[in-house]
């Protein structure tokens, strides 16, 4: 009944209207021992005589000046004026506006771009729904920072609260041991921490917002940031976050807040929630040597140009890496920029030199991320780490790096996917990926300990077979002439055809391939080489042959076919040596070596003589000629051609024949006689067409039009050479260089004329485009230009 009072008393509180009959109600309804104002009570006198007193005895008495605070009840009678008074309820100081983004501590280069990006997407979201930003990258890239900044500018957009959890998604730390089965504690053991959940992460972000008490539950939890956000501009900022799961119960629905998460990972899952994604790469070379100076290599950055452009190379122009070597050069005043980047070149390099506190930071980073991915995902990472390339793409990992030989193209793209999600791989075209700089040591120092040495060699294996078979693809495409078939005698433990090639539907894509590929074909040649494995070593070489052709890289063509030859002997193959000899020897006449070259092509002109091979004889006559023309030896140059050609028509050999003639007119047109210059060329032309020998037509074209327009033809020069610039550029025929000497030929036929305007801009082009293959070539047209 004392609680029923209670309720009562505190409902006429609120209620002063209720206040008469309530009274009345109470005074008919209590019993007399409750709340009575006349009650018998016991106690002592000072003599220790017991006393008893009667209700009539005591009486409560209010005063006029008296307040009672709070609620209380008269249960029988009330003498009198009464009167219920109740204060107005007062509102909850609110705590002030909290501000806890971080503070940026690091200098910011080279982000413009990004910072720019990042407005775009806020600039762009629809008014009605919460705005969320995703920022991704690679550990030390720089995340946390440029959010920082950029959140910090953004501050007047968000008076209600800035808001700051580090949501620990690739976190270390120490933890202490815990009871193990014996019931014992053992001491610190170092392990990964968790990330952050959520619970925890709202409980203090809705204290910082004043909440007066926390649910446990974390959909309670959920429900009450919601609402207490729903009309505030709020900035949330949640720095490296695991998963998008980790970060979805932390988002909220104010139309004018803003969140924006950075992880290592893409968090696609969030794409679902509306968020919009940035991914944040490494810097410049430029702008990572300015944040070295900054950091503290100051004056000696300025004195050591060259050494500073190495450190930052050798740091991958990661901004964390940078700033750990900046701190080097920071607490060693004396120590040069040189000395630096000999210290991070040697050993394991950037991975293990930059540390804090004793901890080797980079590796420590990558450590965790490979630590957190699937099983087929590390295990694909661990195994292309061990392939010698730069480049990958879905059918070479099937082959090659796969967890089983059942492993399906399928699964293989599950396990690059999350490769990609963590940012320890990266698109660079379509189905091409590459490892970050720092990412591709540490993977294959993986590979080195913890795949077994027959599973390396497996894997290698599988490696060079898949080369083999698309680069012979390719080479099919481009060029079907110089495809050979393999002696019966010839033992060939790699057998390509157990692999399946990357597609290559035409020619623009097998060129792009070996483009792309290139250095992992160089890898896999230097591997079979150093491997024993000879056979595969001649026969990647010679199939890699239109790359050569091409692309020009005269220094890997060069060392490709000092090593394809030394296999070549090694395994005793007559034509995998002479093949070497002469395609080897047309790449040190590309590289200007001439000497050399004309003991290559004589070693192999005496090879097919003593083998009878008549069509390698011509080919080895046929170099020696071009060497007499690039020196000025005329009559001796046109000897060889025409034996050369003699040779050729009588094995039926076209389109040798053709390649001959167009020699022939080089000749002619060197020594000034341009009426049969023309002629060789025409004929070769019509001949390599009928044969649908694109690129080598498009050569005796170009060829023509420059003959023509030196004997004064410019009109039918000019429309000659710029038709086969136009088929240097496609697909079948393309070539850097033979674009190149066409657009210097057009800019010598528009000097001729007097267009000095249309010879610059020929010049230009080609200056630019032989820039990026022969600095001679370049210096020459420099010249050109010069003199116009």
């Amino acid at each position: 009944m004392a609680q029923l009072a209670w309720v009562v008393a505190a409902s006429a509180s609120r209620d002063p209207g209720r206040d008469a009959a309530l009274t009345d109600w109470l005074r008919r309804h209590t019993p007399p021992s409750v709340g009575s104002d006349r009650t018998e009570s016991r106690g002592t006198d000072s003599r220790g005589t017991e006393s008893r007193a009667t209700e009539s005895d005591r009486t409560n008495a209010i005063g006029g000046s008296a307040v009672i605070h709070g609620p209380a009840v008269q249960a029988r009678d009330i003498h009198g004026g009464i009167h219920v008074h109740h204060s107005a309820p007062q509102d909850r100081p609110r705590p002030p506006a909290p501000r806890q983004f971080p503070p940026v501590r690091r200098q910011l280069v080279d982000r413009e771009s990004d910072v720019r990006a990042l407005d775009a997407l806020r600039a762009q979201h629809p008014p009605h729904s919460h705005q969320l930003l995703v920022v991704s990258g690679f550990a030390g890239v720089g995340k946390t920072t440029l959010v920082s900044r950029w959140l910090r500018d953004q501050a007047d957009s968000f008076p209600d609260g800035q808001l700051y959890a580090d949501l620990g998604g690739h976190s270390t730390g120490e933890e202490t041991g815990e009871p193990g089965e014996s019931g014992q504690t053992g001491g610190p053991v170092v392990r990964p921490v968790r990330p952050v959940r959520p619970t925890a992460v709202l409980e203090g972000f809705l204290h910082a917002l004043g909440a007066a008490s926390v649910p446990a539950d974390l959909a309670q939890r959920m429900a009450l940031w919601r609402s207490l956000t729903a009309d505030l501009r709020l900035g949330v900022f949640l720095d490296n976050a695991y998963t998008a799961a980790q970060v979805r119960p932390l988002l909220f629905g104010s139309p004018t807040g803003l969140t924006v998460v950075t992880s290592r990972n893409h968090l696609t899952g969030l794409l679902a929630d509306g968020a919009a994604l940035h991914r944040l790469g490494t810097l410049t070379t430029d702008s990572a040597v300015e944040l070295l100076a900054a950091g503290g290599g100051g004056s000696r950055v300025a004195q050591e140009p060259s050494a500073a452009r190495e450190v930052v190379t050798l740091c991958a122009c990661l901004p964390l890496a940078v700033c750990l070597a900046a701190a080097q050069l920071a607490v060693r005043p004396n120590r040069s920029v040189s000395a630096l980047a000999a210290s991070l070149s040697q050993g394991q390099g950037s991975l293990d030199a930059l540390r804090i506190d004793g901890e080797a930071v980079v590796r420590t980073a990558l450590d965790l991320s490979y630590e957190l991915l699937p099983h087929h995902s590390a295990t694909l990472y661990r195994r292309m780490g061990l392939l010698p390339t730069d480049r990958y793409d879905l059918f070479m990992l099937t082959a090659s790096a796969a967890d089983n030989d059942t492993t399906t193209t399928e699964t293989v793209e599950l396990a690059l996917d999350a490769l990609l999600e963590a940012n320890l791989l990266e698109e660079t075209g379509s189905g091409v990926y590459r490892f970050h700089d720092l990412v591709r040591p540490h993977a294959r120092q993986l590979g080195a300990a913890e795949e077994s040495v027959s599973q390396h060699t497996v894997t290698l294996r599988r490696y060079v077979a898949w080369c083999l078979a698309t680069a012979s693809t390719a080479e099919t495409i481009l060029t079907p002439s110089h495809r050979m078939t393999l002696a019966d005698d010839v033992s060939d433990p790699f057998d390509a055809t157990a692999v399946v090639p990357t597609p290559l539907p035409g020619p623009a894509e097998a060129l792009d391939w070996l483009d792309t590929h290139r250095d992992g074909l160089m890898g896999a040649v230097r591997h079979c080489a150093d491997a024993g494995w000879h056979t595969a070593c001649w026969r990647l070489v010679d199939v890699m042959w239109p790359l050569f052709l091409r692309l020009r890289p005269t220094e890997m063509w060069i060392e490709a076919h000092r090593e394809g030859l030394a296999a070549a002997r090694a395994c005793g193959s007559r034509a995998g040596e002479g093949r070497m000899l002469t395609s080897g020897a047309i790449g040190l006449r590309t590289g200007g070596r001439y000497a050399e070259s004309a003991d290559w092509y004589t070693q192999a002109l005496e090879h097919a003589t003593y083998d009878g091979d008549v069509r390698q004889q011509a080919q080895a006559l046929n170099g020696l000629g071009h060497l007499s023309l690039l020196t000025s030896q005329l009559d001796e140059a046109r000897a060889y051609f025409e034996n050369a050609l003699l040779l050729r028509e009588s094995i039926g050999y076209l389109r040798g024949a053709a390649l001959s003639r167009r020699r022939l007119g080089e000749t002619a047109l060197a020594a000034g006689e341009l009426t049969t210059a023309a002629m060789h060329l025409v004929r070769a032309h019509a001949e390599l067409e009928a044969q649908e020998e694109h690129y080598e037509a498009a050569r005796a074209l170009a060829l023509l039009g420059h003959v023509l327009a030196s004997d004064g033809d410019h009109e039918g020069g000019t429309a000659r050479l710029r038709e086969a610039l136009g088929m240097f550029r496609e697909a079948g025929a393309r070539s850097d260089h033979w674009q190149a000497r066409s657009l210097e030929w057009l800019g010598q036929a528009a000097e001729r004329r007097g267009d000095g305007e249309e010879a610059g801009r020929c010049y230009e082009a080609a200056r630019e485009l032989y820039g990026r293959q022969d600095p001679a070539d370049a210096q020459r047209v420099d010249d050109r230009l010069r003199h116009l």
